[in-house]
């Protein structure tokens, strides 16, 4: 979507694009990374901060006021010669956190087992970056983390993003109050839809099914004639997007096309949508019910990451 609206508007909106970016996570400081592998591999991180959210919006969002950022979803997006993965990574995984500094206090920490979440919330994108590595072996090339406000103001700016639901879908923690069958969700009624876990049998794993359904559906409509030939549409949503985007200090425009072209791809049938493979979905650990991956089975699916090779 990104590259068809640039081509279309011409260098000043290139130059406009470009001077928006928020390339505030610098990669290369961080230590023990993992060696590079072929292919080029994306952490798309959907964050729950409220920046750009009036105390109304939060109210009318069901947000709640927390303060900071969460990972909502957490996406490795491997592209290379063999095509596109799109791979969620529960937030509630059980995995081992590398060495870190705390940020606020400087007190250090050693390696320790918690959830995925964990990383985000104690150590930012930085220590994240470094979980996915040191648990995937998969080296991180570029992150983009959107929040709230610029998931809605998205899904509004295209005109909403229709869904079809087998099941009616309602939880009073996310406010979603969806009927069952084929409707066009806003960006209130989208988020709502993607926070949403209490009712899927398998929890976390089921938002993560959920979250990968609506993104396919979201760059669907985004890259549809009627909405790149609208400006009305394409501004918006590019400004909207741009407005809550952080990304590391090294991704340029081109690489949010790259990025956005290979959502669309694996969204469209052109790649593959999975889920790491799991041995157990409701883990009892210290810090509550986590997602215990199958080692096996998932060793197997970074390995073909990290070589570029079709998974499975």
């Amino acid at each position: 979507m990104l590259s068809s609206v640039l081509l279309l508007a011409g260098a000043g909106t290139y130059v406009w694009a470009d001077s928006r970016l928020n390339q505030q996570v610098d990669l290369g400081t961080l230590s023990g990374r993992v060696p590079r592998g072929e292919g080029t591999n994306y952490l798309v991180v959907g964050s729950d901060s409220r920046e750009g959210l009036s105390q109304q919006d939060r109210k009318e969002l069901n947000t709640g006021s927390a303060e900071g950022r969460r990972t909502d979803s957490v996406i490795l997006l491997h592209t290379g010669a063999n095509g596109t993965t799109m791979l969620s990574l529960p937030r509630d995984s059980w995995v081992t956190l590398p060495p870190y500094v705390d940020p606020d206090t400087g007190r250090s920490y050693r390696a320790a087992p918690n959830k995925l979440n964990a990383a985000f919330s104690l150590g930012g994108p930085g220590l994240l970056v470094r979980t996915v590595e040191r648990n995937t072996g998969v080296h991180i090339d570029h992150y983009a983390e959107i929040g709230f406000a610029g998931f809605v103001g998205v899904v509004d700016a295209v005109g909403g993003v229709g869904l079809c639901l087998d099941k009616p879908v309602r939880d009073e923690d996310s406010g979603a109050d969806l009927p069952a069958g084929c409707q066009t969700l806003d960006g209130a009624e989208a988020l709502a839809f993607v926070r949403q876990r209490k009712q899927e049998a398998q929890g976390d794993l089921g938002r993560t099914r959920n979250q990968q359904e609506f993104l396919a559906a979201l760059a669907r409509k985004a890259a549809t004639p009627s909405t790149l030939a609208d400006p009305s549409k394409t501004f918006p949503s590019l400004r909207a997007g741009l407005d809550t985007l952080i990304v590391d200090e090294s991704t340029e425009l081109p690489d949010l096309m790259s990025l956005f072209e290979a959502m669309r791809k694996a969204a469209s049938g052109g790649g593959r949508q999975l889920n790491v493979p799991v041995a157990d979905p409701d883990l009892r650990t210290p810090q509550g019910s986590a997602v215990r991956w199958d080692d096996r089975r998932a060793r197997a699916l970074f390995t073909a990451l990290r070589e570029d090779r079709p998974p499975g």
